[in-house]
């Protein structure tokens, strides 16, 4: 009994998240408070993350001290801890809100307590999330591009920490600016240029440790806004010399700027190609209206089309009307039954900038108190509209499951505003290549991936041809894995995934299934026979020939596709008689 008892109190330890706090000197007068979160796993958009994360705050003492951004609210005991030591709350006269997301605004209140004589320096926008968050009166001041605030010259120094701020709405949130200390060349940006990467490395020293994570924190949160992002390097590039970009999450960036900047440049550029995009609307903190949104945009973006998401609470009127009105799609939120004169306001302007036979679809806000779904989607419907899907529906708290739904919604509207240029680059091919690549035979393999979350499960399958041993030691594969395929989002390093070898006189059955177009969320493994317990990485269908167990090492970025690298874990073969299904194509620029 007592080994018993000894066993589970070590599984209770096991179980408690790992919170640290990293404290360290960055500039003149400059420090950084860095919680260190080891342990989590997902975030935002409930996308997967393999190194953790982290929630930087910094104080700057001038003359005046200011203190940008706080922490998580679980940070709360260690993180006042050590800002005593470094400080007296009371002796803080600003906070800069960078912006109220809960990883960087969860001790404001509290802050608050210790010192109500604060003064806030935060966009209009973030003011009034504020009020409604922490529900008592605070001294604020709105600032906008080209606002500045003085903090004066610390007399140990002799360096004056003067700020200026950059409005930069919708990186990610629409509250969101920026701050420039003239005095250290130190650019404060938060969760822009930011990666979930959890490490005692204060700086990015190491890029190629970082770069994946930097990528895919980029096409989660800031892709979708590829636009506004463009508008704040524009920004930035009127700033002098920057020394260093102080992130909210991760290493801050101080050897790589070039590489980093470029990277946003570059990979916003393209998302941003053309007039053709789909405006995904939501709600700033209503029900899970943001989180839903990102990832409906998460998807568009994933079958290479453009996107922008609009704020409509926060959107003026004149910029919301150009915006509906020239987007080829429009998602629609739910909204509260009972909305304020000013919100109904923008509903209306929202409504009435839609345009006869634009593609159109509704989503479920899950607020508590929404207006019916169907009697908006029947509006739009009345109003002439096309529907770009079916109503997404929430019933219950969203989990990973809803979100991959959500997600899976997107892409297929991405793929839909996509289908003429799609149809143009079949054609496109010279004959000769064309019929040389289609040349190339491969096996035919089902790829099915799951991952456990709580009490729900997330999962996913495709059809694949494109598999190749790649390795022997250790054994490794690669499968090519298009960027808009709903299971790339469980094939992320770290992730394991199974490959279901098909039978050359059996698979016609299993190739029908899973080549036919599911509805999004829909359970891909309805109707199909599955060992579910054979393997770590997803589903072994029964009537395979054989099975890899595999582990995600890398990922290489393809113009179209990723190009998966994994370590085979363990395998078995059903039928040692039976031979690979062999897939011969005609044409080498399409499936």
């Amino acid at each position: 009994m007592a080994a018993i008892q000894s066993s589970a109190t070590a599984q209770k330890v096991l179980k408690t998240p790992r919170l640290t706090l990293q404290c360290e000197n960055i500039a003149q007068d400059t420090t950084t408070i860095r919680s260190l979160d080891w342990d989590r796993s997902r975030f935002d958009i409930e996308f997967g993350l393999r190194n953790g994360t982290t929630y930087n705050s910094f104080l700057i003492k001038g003359a005046k001290t200011a203190l940008i951004d706080t922490s998580h609210s679980k940070f709360k005991p260690i993180w006042f801890d050590l800002l005593k030591k470094l400080i007296d709350p009371k002796k803080i006269d600003y906070l800069i809100v960078s912006h109220t997301e809960p990883d960087h605004s969860g001790l404001i209140s509290d802050l608050l307590n210790l010192n109500p004589d604060i003064e806030i320096f935060a966009s209009k926008v973030a003011i009034q999330f504020l009020e409604n968050q922490v529900h008592r009166p605070f001294n604020a001041t709105a600032v906008k591009s080209g606002s500045e605030l003085n903090l004066g010259t610390n007399p140990s120094s002799r360096t004056e920490h003067k700020l200026g701020f950059l409005s930069t709405p919708n990186l990610h949130w629409p509250d969101t600016i920026f701050s420039f200390d003239h005095g250290t060349k130190i650019l404060y940006t938060c969760d822009a240029f930011g990666l979930h990467y959890c490490s005692d490395l204060l700086f990015d020293n190491d890029p190629e440790a970082i770069a994946p994570d930097f990528r895919f924190y980029y096409d989660c949160l800031m892709g979708p806004n590829a636009r506004s992002v463009l508008q704040a390097l524009k920004r930035i590039d009127n700033l002098p010399l920057i020394h260093t970009i102080a992130v909210g999450h991760g290493p801050l960036l101080r050897h790589n700027l070039k590489l980093w900047t470029n990277n946003y440049r570059e990979w916003s550029s393209q998302r941003s190609k053309g007039e053709c995009f789909a405006a995904v609307c939501y709600l700033s903190q209503y029900g899970f209206c943001d989180r839903l949104s990102q990832a409906i945009a998460h998807g568009v973006g994933k079958a290479e089309a453009q996107v922008q998401l609009i704020d409509i609470r926060a959107t003026d009127a004149q910029e919301l009307t150009t915006l509906i009105n020239e987007a080829e799609a429009v998602v629609i939120p739910t909204w509260p039954n009972q909305a304020d004169p000013e919100l109904r306001s923008s509903i209306g302007t929202l409504i009435a900038a839609l345009k006869q036979k634009q593609w159109v679809a509704v989503y479920d806000a899950f607020g508590g108190n929404d207006e019916p779904i169907d009697a908006l989607a029947s509006q739009l419907k009345r109003l002439g509209q096309k529907e770009a899907f079916a109503p997404l529906r929430v019933k219950e708290i969203p989990d990973g499951n809803t979100f991959q739904r959500f997600e899976e919604a997107g892409t297929d509207l991405g793929q839909l505003m996509n289908k003429k240029k799609s149809i143009a680059a079949m054609k496109s091919l010279d004959g000769d290549l064309d019929k040389a690549l289609g040349r190339l035979s491969g096996g035919l393999y089902i790829v099915t991936a799951s991952q456990d979350e709580g009490n729900s499960k997330r999962s996913s399958a495709m059809v694949a041809s494109w598999v190749s041993q790649a390795s022997f030691k250790p054994p490794g594969l690669t499968v090519a894995v298009a960027k808009d395929r709903a299971i790339e989002a469980l094939m992320q390093v770290g992730d394991r995934f199974v490959v279901n070898v098909l039978k050359d006189d059996n698979y016609q059955s299993l190739l029908r299934h899973f080549l036919k177009r599911f509805p999004p969320g829909a359970d891909r493994f309805s109707d199909v026979n599955i060992l579910e317990d054979m393997a770590k990485g997803g589903p072994v269908l029964t009537d395979a020939l054989a099975f890899l167990d595999c582990r995600v090492a890398q990922r290489l970025e393809g113009p179209d596709h990723w190009i998966i690298y994994a370590i085979v874990e363990q395998g078995n073969v059903a039928d040692a008689e039976a031979n690979t299904a062999i897939h011969h194509r005609k044409v080498g620029n399409h499936y």
